[in-house]
């Protein structure tokens, strides 16, 4: 049996506490507090990431990126999207020019 990745094992927390008491976990508080407030701490984290990217060390940048994959995965339980998903697109965009698959979409 394979060893569940890190970001699988990240997917299970957050559907752990997705439902827990929001004051006992931080997850639970912001799923209570709706979509929109998850996609606005999503937006946050991403410019923290890009002000680190610029401006920072590695080491912030690093911490930045975690908090940045972090919400996403919380936006993703949100809205019952599994990690898998994600990852099965990725699967199938490798090996496609960045501007083939882009242009596919318009």
């Amino acid at each position: 049996m394979d060893t569940p990745s890190t970001l699988d094992r990240l997917e299970q927390t957050i559907a752990a506490r997705a439902d827990a008491v929001p004051d006992a976990s931080y997850v639970a508080s912001l799923n209570a507090k709706g979509l929109g407030k998850i996609a606005q701490k999503l937006g946050e984290e991403a410019t923290e990431t890009i002000i680190a990217a610029l401006s920072e060390g590695d080491d912030a940048l690093v911490g930045e990126a975690a908090d940045l994959l972090f919400h996403l995965m919380v936006l993703l339980g949100h809205k019952g999207i599994a990690i898998g998903d994600v990852m099965a697109e990725l699967d199938r965009r490798e090996g496609v020019s960045g501007l083939d698959e882009k242009a596919s979409r318009e």
